[in-house]
């Protein structure tokens, strides 16, 4: 995955460290070296840092684990700073399946904070509630464990895209609407609630700058959800070879970069298939040939900057599930195979040309 480090392999599940979490840890390790230093500090900060994404890696796999539960395999798990994603194959059809699955994060940082609550009851260390933004120390580290995983488990409860509370509120309204019509009641709620955030953040008298960047979150984020769920829709009635080009130029391992930058130039085509031996072995698109320029040099083969990710498709796929594992994977072509026989291409270019098509007859009514 690009602009992440693979740091582990957990129940078949790889888990990445996105760049901008490792600069913030740095960040905490660096202060946290210099307290020590010059005010004889600590480095709580660095360890509780630490501890918060454990929390967040524990929530993603709650989601992970009830989604294996019902067949939906997790690709992989993503750590941000602003929390973590994990990348299903795809959502349940069922909705009391996809409310379990987005419930199954926050029902982990409830357990946690109990735990630790529990824990402060019996130890008698309960501070008083007016300490809730007390900085971390080795006094009140076990309360900002507690405080953290409530907040963890509130905030990802706000019934809004792209939280797990958007998709519990999505699951519940699609059984009695349907999926579809569903996720637009969501997405509607999500941006109201979104707009109220910001609304209240711009208060001069109780205003915060965070409850604005977290409305701004919340109203892009429902947005897509909205955008992904009406194109996904509109995919269901076909399949992939509704959407086929059996026109491509192949490019070959060996290839220079600069031969891959002259065909580009040279025709209308931004993504190419890879091929070794007549058989598939990547795929390149343009971000990743200036990528390679950058890098390497026009002379470099295309086996050090291909995208080693091929999706075998056939034609009688469902195109939505294909969409869909083409966007988890960040895959912009893939190979086309009948009896074992490359016979095409898709990329994503392509499936918007045909919606784009199908959008311009007014009979089929489809809204994007």
């Amino acid at each position: 995955m690009k602009w992440s480090l693979k740091i582990a392999k957990i129940a078949g599940i790889e888990v990445y460290l996105h760049w901008t979490f490792i600069v913030l840890l740095v960040g905490v390790l660096v202060g946290g070296l210099r307290s020590v230093n010059l005010e004889g500090g600590n480095l709580n900060g660095f360890w509780f840092i630490i501890l918060l994404f454990l929390f967040v890696l524990l929530h993603e796999f709650g989601h992970a684990l009830m989604g294996k539960r019902f067949g939906v395999k997790t690709n992989h798990i993503t750590l941000l700073p602003i929390g973590g994603v994990a990348a299903m194959e795809h959502i349940p059809e069922k909705p009391w399946q996809e409310m379990l699955i987005a419930l199954a994060g926050p029902a982990v940082n409830f357990v946690l904070a109990l735990g630790f609550l529990l824990f402060l009851g019996i130890s008698g260390h309960v501070p008083a509630f007016s300490d809730w933004w007390s900085p971390v120390s080795n006094d009140n580290m076990v309360y900002s464990l507690f405080t953290t995983n409530v907040m963890l488990f509130s905030f990802n409860l706000i019934p809004a895209f792209p939280m797990d509370g958007g998709r519990v509120l999505r699951a519940l309204l699609a059984m009695k609407y349907g999926r579809y019509k569903a996720t637009n009641l969501a997405v509607r709620i999500g941006q109201l609630l979104a707009i109220g955030f910001v609304l209240y953040g711009l208060i001069p008298s109780t205003g915060n700058i965070w409850m604005v960047f977290i409305g701004v979150f919340i109203y892009l984020g429902a947005g897509a959800e909205g955008n992904y769920e009406s194109t996904r829709s509109a995919l269901v009635k076909y399949k992939v070879r509704d959407a086929i080009m059996h026109h491509f130029s192949p490019l070959q391992s060996s290839d220079t970069i600069g031969t891959a930058v002259k065909m580009l130039l040279d025709g209308q085509e931004k993504e190419f298939i890879v091929v070794e031996n007549d058989a598939v072995v990547g795929t390149l698109n343009r971000n990743e040939m200036i990528e390679g320029l950058g890098h390497f040099g026009k002379e470099a083969v295309l086996s050090e900057v291909m995208n080693k990710v091929v999706l075998r498709l056939e034609p009688e796929m469902q195109l939505d599930e294909v969409y869909d594992q083409m966007t988890d994977e960040n895959v912009e072509i893939a190979p086309i195979f009948e009896n074992n026989q490359l016979i095409g291409v898709l990329n994503r270019d392509n499936i918007m040309e045909l919606l784009i098509i199908d959008n311009s007859q007014p009979h089929l009514g489809l809204r994007f």
